[in-house]
């Protein structure tokens, strides 16, 4: 058996740190209490000390110790330090799922919590490095009442549950205090639910910590320390952009600057910075909001993403008028930012005379250095037609472990590809030609392709997580 059926209801019974202390899994099984173990002495101690802590009659059985392992890593987080004493305290109860399961995101360091509910089960998913991992089965009759409690915490509407809704909510349990982003999208069987979990303390992003290179982070300072004109990050979501944009802005923060943001949402909270939550259902878009940033006196602006193309001119009429615009814009590759704007409408012109630095940037998940395995590597797994930047005789795998959950990986880095814009690009982009191969080469400009094979190259991440960037050469 390697495969248990385990549901929410059961797993609370047991708390993580008697889990741990015992090494069981719990399952309610008609009126008593199953625990799986992988020790093989003194059961019946065990199922006596149980049986007082919980007051249910127990019944050990034996299960391999990798078996066990796996499902206490899976769903009883053991962490170094002892949470605080009010830790159990979440939004205002002490016994409550949804306090503990945001709280539990937290210190796992997850980015989104999803609530989803299919015919037969529900579950809970979160996303950790980039990739979703399921925590728990909810009972379909459990599964309202925590989507109730999510609406009433965000000031959403209980008896709509036909139309999508959307909401926030200010989290505090004396041990973390962040915003969450909630998504409410009707479904087949019910309501699924995303909670956006964000980080409200910026103390610790820096540029220095965010994985630049020291030539493409010389780049980027060149062009975000001009007194005017665009610096412009490209991604896709979840590719750290917003993060990216945050440790300029402490940078750039200065008693000497007045610094405006339109954003949505504010994921940072910065002191010294007029920031700005959009609202598009009240008519305060990007737009409308940039219009009324250019009366504000500003020294540097923030807009969260250029959508459209209102955005776009207003951004390039900002970047005319002597103000240094940040932003972020949807695109695969840095000098794919050029193609963007100019087919939403912008001259060439204006473009080439503005653009200070456009950015590509990726997150890289990292293989976990206590359990990756090195093995002989064959070029077949490249992509078709991909010509590697050096020879690779071996390459490291994910295995999985107890530090890194069992999923191989721990912990991300970014991948950047950094475009200053000099006289020779710019005159590129007024004529429109787009093939500027030779002069990154002259520049010694390396893609995204090239800073991920380097890090494949070294055993830090694995083949499967940079194939998708091998084709953005």
């Amino acid at each position: 058996m390697e495969e248990l059926d385990l549901n929410l209801a059961d797993l609370k019974l047991i708390n993580a740190q008697q889990a741990w202390h015992y090494r069981i899994i719990p399952q309610q099984l008609d009126g008593y209490l199953l625990c799986y173990t992988d020790r093989d002495t003194d059961l019946r101690q065990v199922s006596e000390e149980l049986e007082l802590l919980t007051g249910i009659g127990i019944t050990m059985e034996t299960l391999p110790q990798g078996i066990i392992t796996k499902y206490l890593n899976k769903y009883y987080l053991r962490e170094d330090a002892e949470p605080s004493a009010n830790a159990g305290a979440h939004l205002g109860e002490s016994a409550d799922f949804l306090g503990d399961l945001i709280a539990e995101a937290r210190r796992l360091k997850s980015s989104d919590i999803h609530l989803e509910i299919y015919e037969e089960r529900c579950r809970v998913r979160i996303r950790i490095d980039g990739q979703m991992i399921e925590r728990y089965r909810l009972e379909k009759t459990a599964y309202p009442a925590v989507i109730n409690k999510i609406k009433i915490l965000s000031g959403l509407d209980i008896a709509e549950k036909r139309l999508p809704q959307d909401g926030r909510i200010n989290f505090d349990n004396g041990q973390y205090k962040f915003d969450i982003r909630v998504s409410i999208l009707p479904t087949l069987h019910g309501e699924k639910v995303v909670l956006r979990l964000l980080n409200n303390d910026a103390t610790n992003i820096s540029l220095d910590t965010l994985g630049f290179s020291p030539q493409d982070l010389r780049h980027y300072l060149e062009g975000v320390q001009r007194p005017n004109g665009m610096v412009l990050i490209s991604g896709p979501t979840g590719s750290g952009k917003t993060t990216t944009l945050y440790a300029t802005l402490k940078l750039l923060n200065k008693e000497t600057r007045n610094i405006l943001t339109i954003e949505d949402p504010i994921e940072y909270t910065l002191e010294g910075i007029n920031q700005v939550q959009l609202k598009e259902s009240i008519g305060l878009t990007f737009a409308s909001a940039l219009r009324t940033f250019l009366r504000q006196d500003p020294d540097v602006i923030m807009v969260g993403e250029i959508r459209d193309v209102d955005t776009a001119a207003m951004a390039i009429r900002a970047s005319l008028t002597g103000h240094l615009v940040l932003s972020t814009i949807h695109t695969n590759s840095a000098w794919g930012t050029v193609s963007r704007l100019i087919d939403m409408g912008i001259p060439p012109f204006l473009l080439a005379n503005t653009l200070n630095t456009t950015v590509a940037q990726r997150l890289v998940r990292l293989l976990c250095p206590a359990c990756k395995q090195e093995e002989a590597f064959d070029e077949a797994l490249y992509p078709r037609n991909f010509i590697p930047y050096k020879a690779v005789s071996s390459h490291h795998l994910p295995k999985g472990c107890d530090q890194c959950h069992h999923t191989g990986y721990r912990g991300r880095a970014a991948v950047y590809e950094i475009i200053p814009i000099d006289r020779a690009l710019a005159e590129k982009i007024k004529r429109n030609e787009y093939d500027i191969q030779q002069n990154l080469a002259e520049m010694n400009i390396k893609t995204l392709a090239e800073n991920a094979f380097s890090l494949f190259a070294a055993g830090h991440t694995s083949i499967e997580e940079i194939y998708p960037l091998l084709f953005s050469f």
